[in-house]
C-alpha cells in the first residue's frame, strides 16, 4: 500500500479554509490541525481569566487590552497562526500582513491546560511563543488543581524565571502588566477540582 503525503497548504489556502468552514483550524508552517472543543472547566478558566485581567487592567488606566481565543496569533519565526485561550497587547495592536484577524505583539499570552494539550503547550507551543519579540510573560492554567505556572522574561533578556502558583488562597503576580489575582477568583465555580 502507497501512504501519500498532503500538500502543504499556503497561508492563503489556509486562511480560505478556515473561513469557508467555519473550523477554528492552527496552522504551522503548512500544516494545518483543527482545534477541539474545550471543558466546562476550561471555558469556565478561560472567561475568569479574561475577566479578571480586563478588569484589572481597566481599574489602573493601563494602555493594555485583553483578547479572547476568538483572535489569532501570528508568530512568524515559525510561519504559525495559533489561538491562546487569552492574550494581553499593550499600546498599539499589530495585525498580521497577510491577515487582519491575526495580532502578532502580545505581551503576555495565556494557556489553560488539558490533559490531551498539556505538553504541547509546554514544549513545543512555549518555544514558538519564545519567538515573538514582544512576549514577556507566559501563564499556564491547571483546570482540575489550583496551580498555576508563570514565565516571566524582561524585554532585554532571553532568561524566564517560573514562579508557581498553588493553592485557592494564592496570588497571581503579572509582572508584565503589574497585576496581582487571586487564585480563588480565577478559579470561581471552577467544578471537581483536585485537593
Amino acid at each position: 500500500m502507497k501512504a501519500y503525503k498532503l500538500p502543504k497548504l499556503s497561508v492563503e489556502d489556509y486562511l480560505k479554509q478556515e473561513r469557508e468552514s467555519g473550523i477554528k483550524y492552527e496552522y504551522h508552517n503548512g500544516e494545518i490541525f483543527a482545534l477541539a472543543g474545550g471543558s466546562v472547566n476550561h471555558g469556565l478558566l478561560c472567561g475568569n481569566i479574561y475577566s479578571e485581567i480586563r478588569n484589572g487592567l481597566k481599574e489602573k488606566g493601563r494602555n493594555c487590552k485583553p483578547v479572547t481565543s476568538e483572535l489569532k496569533l501570528f508568530i512568524e519565526a515559525s510561519n504559525s497562526y495559533v489561538y491562546p485561550d487569552a492574550m494581553v497587547l499593550c499600546d498599539e495592536l499589530e495585525e498580521s500582513k497577510e491577515e487582519k484577524h491575526a495580532l502578532v505583539n502580545p505581551i503576555l499570552i495565556v494557556e489553560v491546560l488539558s490533559k490531551s494539550t498539556s505538553d504541547y503547550d509546554r514544549g513545543d507551543k512555549f518555544y514558538m511563543y519564545r519567538q515573538i519579540p514582544s512576549l514577556q510573560e507566559y501563564v499556564m492554567i491547571e483546570q482540575d488543581k489550583a496551580t498555576v505556572e508563570v514565565y516571566y522574561k524582561k524585554t532585554t533578556s532571553d532568561l524566564w524565571k517560573i514562579t508557581r502558583f498553588i493553592g485557592l488562597e494564592s496570588v497571581i503576580e503579572l509582572q508584565s502588566i503589574d497585576l496581582k489575582i487571586k487564585m480563588a477568583d480565577l478559579y470561581f465555580d471552577v467544578i471537581g477540582l483536585e485537593a
